[in-house]
């Protein structure tokens, strides 16, 4: 397998506060409102996707403060701070401005002092406020910030939409992946990558997508490199995919162990998820392109809690049985009557 030597790194190292207010207003429509230190929001960097309310830290206790993690202020530490009086205000406060903390977000529209904010802005500490709520802002901040510093790496092979099921392609070069995609794809499902697909852990999934330079190209060996969107339009392309299955493409005498059955499921760990994997020798006359379709039905059917495997081996196990009981020996017929076919 091509996965274990290939390198794994983070999708990016760190991102600025500005972009993360960006992208909160663009990506996931959120009304946040800049407070303090704004200016301050270029220089101010993010480096982990863990979030923390800072409620014990404004008691005074900061040996443990996580401070270079986002700080979200909700109704408890704000109510706490409403009910301390002013100076206890600007001592507790200043518990989290003696840190150099990238960014504060006040929730559930709550709102600071306007001598609190102050502190923040002679901190340099950059403070937005939003209306939404505490565990809804966390749940969403989160979700964003895991897929910026998710673990990510890159894989040769080819990313395909089969019936909605993810279907990564791999084998050697020259195998025939890419020409296997190709007639998926006439046959009307979905090119996610070709060649070169990243792989992006978010949450216990891997997300499949192409890179900025390849999306929705490939390249045909002899032919060159198409576009498949402008050749068959942009309901055969997706620039994003769950990758739920593995087919790999061996040549018929480089594999000496083939699963016949079906019950014995291999499976691959990249960036510690596991996938099915289906080993599929190539032969002449073979098309895999049917079988890919097949792949992607018998996989839906699993999901969909049958197994054709198992079912046909309690088949085998339920004869034996009879045959023990009966000595009936050999299979017999289905059909215990025909009726005739006429036409």
């Amino acid at each position: 397998m091509p996965f274990g030597t290939n390198p794994i790194v983070p999708k990016t190292k760190r991102i600025s506060v500005e972009f993360l207010v960006t992208q909160l207003r663009d990506k996931i429509r959120m009304q946040v409102q800049a407070c303090a230190s704004v200016s301050a929001c270029m220089q101010r960097y993010l480096t982990e996707a863990d979030l923390h309310r800072p409620g014990l830290a404004l008691t005074g206790y900061t040996h443990l403060f996580a401070w270079k993690r986002v700080q979200v202020l909700g109704n408890t530490e704000c109510e706490y701070l409403e009910n301390l009086p002013p100076v206890a205000q600007r001592e507790a406060f200043g518990n989290l401005t003696q840190f150099e903390i990238p960014v504060m977000f006040v929730t559930h529209g709550n709102e600071l002092g306007p001598h609190l904010l102050e502190m923040a802005e002679a901190a340099g500490i950059p403070v937005f406020t939003t209306h939404t709520e505490t565990i809804k802002f966390m749940y969403l901040l989160r979700d964003f910030l895991e897929d910026q510093f998710a673990l990510q790496t890159i894989v040769h092979g080819a990313m395909v939409d089969v019936y909605g099921i993810g279907i990564l392609i791999t084998g050697k070069a020259g195998i025939g992946k890419s020409e296997v995609a190709l007639d998926l794809v006439e046959r009307g499902h979905r090119l996610v990558a070709d060649d070169v697909v990243t792989l992006t852990r978010k949450n216990n999934v891997l997300m499949a997508a192409a890179t900025d330079i390849n999306k929705h190209f490939m390249e045909v060996r002899g032919l060159g490199i198409i576009d498949i969107m402008s050749m068959f339009g942009i309901r055969a392309v997706r620039y994003q995919k769950r990758l739920e299955v593995l087919l790999e493409l061996y040549l018929w005498d480089e594999i000496t162990e083939i699963d016949r059955t079906g019950l014995e499921r291999k499976r691959e760990a990249i960036l510690d998820v596991e996938v099915p994997v289906i080993q599929l020798p190539i032969t002449p006359g073979k098309n895999i392109t049917v079988i890919a379709e097949v792949v992607a039905m018998n996989y839906l059917l699993n999901n969909y809690g049958y197994d054709a495997a198992r079912t046909f081996q309690e088949r085998i196990k339920t004869r034996i049985a009879q045959k023990t009981k009966t000595g009936n020996n050999g299979p017999k017929r289905f059909v215990d009557y025909f009726e005739g076919d006429v036409e």
